[in-house]
């Protein structure tokens, strides 16, 4: 799932990176959260597992003028270990009408009590776990009733809402509903335990003008007399209760296909002509992160449908994904933001959530970090590495913007409302380290192990121990020490790295210092690469750092160019590098990756009364890496006057020209402010033909 957006500002220019789950997010409502008293330690580990639920059967019709959901849930349920007489339901805020097992010959009336909450279910007889029972729930759910801060932590936890149209916006009729975490027993009785995996049918009977969806396929579609139709939507294939979704509305539904499976967009008839550019690229994800990972996408089909007034960013239910209404975008709107990061976040929680799922949401970035690695997979897949370390980094700003991010355990226990769960250190902590894991262990190893996982694991749910097992297995080491000092602690490494050439010793010379605060932070061990560069030539020495201090010494003939320390820029920390003034200049020039030109152009800003340093900011604005441009666009009102007149050509080249629609955003305001006095006329014109919406907000502002 996607919940957040992160606005960083970089270097003053005005520029927004979309995180993704880590991650593209959007803000959430309050959560009232009723916590423990502070000196009351707070532990959230995984539900006990009394009964489970096999198969989920519902029979729903909606009172669109109340908001209600009068169902029928038929749930075959099976005692877990021990025998047991009686099951507990969650069904929040429900009106029960009966309750029967229905036995091979008979449908016999069951005792229960109910508090709004919870169904306290007498079953009549003690059952063991080799027997079934299967019991019918007559019931009307009233989600927009539940009051928040008494039934609901927040306005987005109803589960099930129902978007009544409004002509002055355009606001169409539809319902739709948002599971995770515990929001789906809003709408039919369930069990909220991540643990259990069940098989499902669902009977939606809506107006014969709509289009509904469901998980799994359609099986059968029956037009009634009263102007209604039922569909019957069956998930054959078990999965978490919490994936459980349905959606109906007017959508128009183009169809795609991966192999011999249907893929599918949902879209409002407006936006549906361009809901290939949108999502279009789907099947060819299907079929990298199948290959990637060694495991086919397990699912009957792959929908992804477009809601009104989401109260997320998109949300990975099984086979069939929920998005945001900013994906009703147009080929204008695209030029700014395609969502691509979350089309394969979604997606690649199918594996990671949905095929295998955490048992608690304590263990909910096992879901997350995945999902927002998938996307790094994916940009490095079909654009390249660059771009994709363009991606991790702003999964690492997002992550240490935060101060708070740095007290949290990734793996955690103790948050007071699992809503918590949901943040930056699940996310984007979680993704880096991931790719972490990936540089130690080495490419094979890290997608060997993942399939040991996924297939060990399917249908199942894990914990942290499974992902460190699975591993283990297929390197052969103990890796108690990564899991132990990312998963399971807080914070990050803060190095201080010093480097010099002992010329009596012939010896380069590399001083590390771990500065975190030892008290809360674990000493890092950490395997890093050091690259010496002469000329043409680069010597790559690897070394662990495993103390607090340590120094380590490379023999060389010759003083290098440059002394590259973590040289492949895959560590999350924050790092204090003093490099001079020529070492990043020969950085900039020389070093094959982004983050080596990114770290080069941030140290320069820091040097810009020096003419070296503004002479290696303005070939910025040409880099290959827009996000670079960008950044070098935001130096430039501090170069002298008379080198911003040179530029000034450039700036009203990229202005019209450049490939992202961001920087010539930023360009365009560079001329109407450091620029104004210039004649800009011409090329504001030719802008305004620019119908990205950043372009056109550029245009709009005032100097």
């Amino acid at each position: 799932m996607n919940r957040n957006i992160f606005l960083l500002p970089i270097l003053g220019c005005f520029f927004i990176i979309f995180s993704c789950a880590s991650t593209p997010k959007v803000m959430m409502a309050p959560v009232t959260i009723h916590a423990n008293a502070p000196d009351i330690d707070i532990y959230h580990g995984s539900y006990p597992v009394k009964m489970k639920i096999i198969h989920t059967a519902l029979d729903l019709r909606f009172d669109w003028t109340k908001s209600w959901v009068m169902g029928n849930a038929k749930l075959t349920v099976q005692p877990y270990f021990y025998p047991q007489d009686s099951i507990v339901l969650d069904a929040n805020g429900f009106e029960i009408n009966n309750i029967w097992a229905l036995d091979s010959t008979a449908k016999r009336k069951l005792n229960f009590s109910y508090d709004g909450k919870k169904i306290q279910i007498a079953l009549g007889k003690k059952y063991t776990r080799e027997e079934k029972v299967n019991l019918l729930i007559d019931y009307i759910a009233k989600p927009n009733d539940l009051e928040v801060g008494k039934d609901i932590a927040s306005p987005d936890d109803r589960g099930l809402y129902f978007i009544q149209p409004d002509n002055q916006t355009g606001v169409p009729r539809q319902l739709w509903t948002q599971g995770e975490t515990e929001c789906n027993a809003n709408w039919f009785p369930t069990i909220n335990n991540t643990m259990l995996k069940m098989s499902q049918q669902i009977k939606l009977t809506v107006p014969d003008t709509m289009v509904t969806l469901s998980n799994g396929l359609l099986k059968d579609s029956t037009f009634n007399t009263d102007g209604t139709r039922t569909d019957t939507w069956v998930q054959e294939k078990p999965h978490a209760p919490y994936l459980v979704m349905i959606a109906v509305g007017k959508f128009d539904v183009v169809k795609d296909k991966w192999r011999d499976k249907e893929v599918s967009y949902y879209m409002e008839p407006a936006y549906a002509p361009h809901a290939r550019l949108i999502f279009g690229k789907t099947p060819e994800m299907l079929e990298f992160f199948s290959q990637r990972l060694g495991v086919d996408y397990p699912w009957d089909k792959y929908a992804q449908i477009v809601v009104r007034n989401f109260v997320s960013g998109a949300m990975e239910n099984t086979s069939a994904s929920v998005f945001f209404d900013r994906m009703n975008m147009t080929p204008a709107s695209y030029k700014d933001e395609t969502y691509e990061d979350i089309v394969a976040h979604e997606l690649f929680h199918h594996w990671f959530g949905d095929l295998v799922t955490a048992e608690s949401w304590s263990n909910l970035p096992l879901n997350e970090s995945f999902a927002t690695y998938g996307e790094y997979l994916w940009m490095e897949h079909k654009y390249g590495k660059e771009a994709a370390d363009m991606h991790g980094l702003n999964d690492a700003l997002a992550y240490l913007a935060k101060q708070k991010n740095a007290t949290l355990d990734v793996i955690r226990f103790d948050y007071a409302d699992s809503e918590q769960m949901f943040d930056e250190v699940s996310y984007q902590k979680g993704g880096r380290i991931l790719h972490m894991l990936r540089k130690t262990v080495g490419d094979e190893a890290f997608f060997e192990a993942l399939k040991r996982y996924l297939k060990k694991h399917a249908y199942q749910s894990v914990e942290i121990h499974d992902l460190r097992l699975a591993f283990e297995e297929v390197t052969g080491q103990d890796l108690n020490w990564f899991f132990n000092q990312w998963f399971l602690a807080s914070g990050n490494p803060y190095l201080v790295v010093n480097t010099s050439y002992d010329d009596s010793l012939k010896q380069v010379v590399v001083a590390l210092s771990q500065q975190q605060d030892l008290n809360t932070m674990p000493l890092y061990r950490l395997p890093l690469k050091v690259d010496l560069y002469y000329g043409t030539k680069v010597e790559r020495k690897p070394i662990v750092l495993d103390k607090q201090q340590d120094t380590f010494r490379f023999a060389s003939a010759e003083v290098p160019k440059l002394i590259n320390v973590d040289a492949e820029k895959y560590l999350l920390a924050q790092i204090e590098n003093n490099k001079t003034l020529n070492e990043c200049i020969y950085q900039y020039l020389h070093g094959p990756l982004f983050m080596d030109r990114f770290e080069a152009v941030q140290q320069l800003a820091d040097q810009v009364d020096q003419a070296e340093a503004r002479r290696i900011i303005v070939q910025a604005l040409k880099d290959k890496a827009w996000l670079i441009r960008l950044m070098a666009l935001g130096y430039i009102d501090k170069l002298p006057e008379q080198e911003r007149m040179n530029v000034y050509p450039e700036i009203k080249k990229m202005a019209l020209d450049d490939e992202r629609s961001y920087v010539r955003a930023s360009a365009i305001v560079l001329l109407k402010t450091i620029y104004q006095k210039q004649d800009n006329g011409d090329v504001l014109k030719i802008a305004g033909k620019d119908n990205a919406p950043s372009v056109q907000q550029a245009l709009m502002s005032n100097p």
